[in-house]
């Protein structure tokens, strides 16, 4: 049986860098992931504790002004929350790509030589899928989402309080926005992979 030729020494070095900046692109989109919802966590927490640390739950400098100024942050931190998710997606879908790419140079690699096969466990066939339900990924989406919800469902919370009188109905439609909310951001980042 005839012997497959051997790598050029410089395409196997070729191969490797490739590899390894491969790697660290996965790597990357892995902490970049951590950063992005650290950041809008830490942008909800600081407001929140710069609301309670005000004195503006006086009923006499509570005005509709001001419920409509809360409702107009809480939208704002909404937004910001659908931002982190469509983030988090493209780093999820950025570090797919990446294995993508390793997997073409480990098939690539054990086309030359198929005693390589044993070697690795996944391989482009048997990667997990871009959009996986119990990965860290898409836990950080779900806790975004959910802080996210909380935060429309107090912006329409604050809204329909500076417009109508107070009943357990401005609870159940706050409630029922904030939990829709949740509902949109998790599609949004189930879109944003497929």
């Amino acid at each position: 049986m005839a012997q497959k030729k051997a790598l050029p020494i410089e395409l196997d070095e070729l191969l490797a860098a490739e590899y390894n900046y491969i790697s660290q692109t996965a790597t990357q989109a892995n902490e970049d992931r951590a950063r992005v919802s650290s950041f809008y966590m830490i942008a909800v927490g600081s407001l929140i504790a710069a609301l309670f640390g005000t004195q503006l739950f006086d009923a006499e400098t509570f005005t509709q002004t001001v419920k409509i100024m809360f409702s107009g942050l809480f939208v704002l931190l909404t937004m910001l929350g659908t931002s982190t998710v469509m983030q988090l997606a493209r780093l999820r879908s950025a570090w797919y790509e990446s294995m993508l790419a390793m997997n073409q140079i480990k098939d690539f690699a054990t086309s030359q030589n198929p005693a390589l096969l044993q070697a690795f466990r996944w391989k482009t066939s048997t990667l997990p899928s871009k959009y996986k339900t119990n990965s860290v990924s898409y836990y950080q989406a779900v806790e975004v989402s959910l802080i996210s919800g909380l935060m429309f469902g107090a912006a329409m919370f604050f809204l329909q309080q500076a417009f109508f009188t107070f009943s357990v109905l401005n609870w159940a439609v706050a409630i029922g926005l904030g939990l829709v909310m949740v509902y949109l951001q998790l599609v949004i980042y189930k879109r944003v992979l497929k």
